[in-house]
Parts: structure tokens; sequence; C-alpha cells
């Protein structure tokens, strides 16, 4: 009883712990799948992504926190969910738009080399979205 009461507070103290870290207009996903983010391969997991003052996004992951250029975005009037944008192109995902709940603008992602590179020899692309909170 004793254990399950420790493991229960851990749990709860990490959950505040990861609550107090996010802020109004962060965008908080759990991502299924490996994806590519300012030219760097990102794991599947549990992330925050901020959008930064200087039109840039802030992604964090447990253990990690990097910084990718992105640029404003308008959204249709009729849309106001909040949600996670990839293009994928077989089995590569490529982080592309990041809207947040309540906002008209949203942040987009300028393609990588990576994601150029398949568009132009003619990759299919699909778009995955990712409801986020």
């Amino acid at each position: 009883m004793r254990m399950l009461r420790s493991v229960l507070f851990g749990m709860l103290f990490l959950s505040g712990v990861c609550l107090a870290q996010t802020k109004p207009g962060d965008v908080v996903a759990d991502i299924p799948f490996e994806f590519v983010a300012g030219g760097q391969t990102l794991p599947a997991g549990h992330y925050i992504i901020s959008p930064r003052t200087d039109g840039d996004l802030s992604i964090q992951a447990p253990r990690s926190q990097m910084f990718v250029p992105a640029h404003a975005g308008q959204r249709s009037p009729s849309d106001n969910s909040c949600r996670v944008v990839f293009h994928h192109y077989a089995d590569r995902y490529f982080l592309a738009e990041v809207w947040v709940t309540g906002n008209a603008t949203g942040r987009m992602l300028y393609p990588s080399s990576a994601e150029r590179e398949l568009a132009a020899r003619g990759a299919a692309k699909e778009t995955t979205v990712i409801a986020a909170k």
C-alpha cells in the first residue's frame, strides 16, 4: 500500500510539473510518430509547442528544447481548433503548422530541405492533423 501511495504521489507531482510548464498560447500534443522539425528528427512523444515573440516556435520535449523558424499564417474564420499539422510523405512526417484555439493567426514552418527534395521528386503529400490542447 505504501508503494502504491508513493507511485501515485510521484505521478501527481510529475503531472503538476508538466502543467506548470505550460502557459496561455502553448500547444500541448502527444505525437504518435517520429517527425522532422527545423531539420532535426524528433521521436514520438509528448510535446509543448510555444509561439515566441520573434515569430519562431519553441518545441519542448521531456529532456530537450529547440527553436524553429516559422512565419505567421491566417486561419479560416470558421476554424477555431487547436491542432498541429504535419505534411506526410510515405513514412516521413514534417511539422508544418501550429494553431491555437482563439487565435486568428497560427505559425507555419518553412519546409526543410528534405521535405523540399521529396516534393521536387513528386512524392505524394498527405496532411496529418493531431488535435492538441
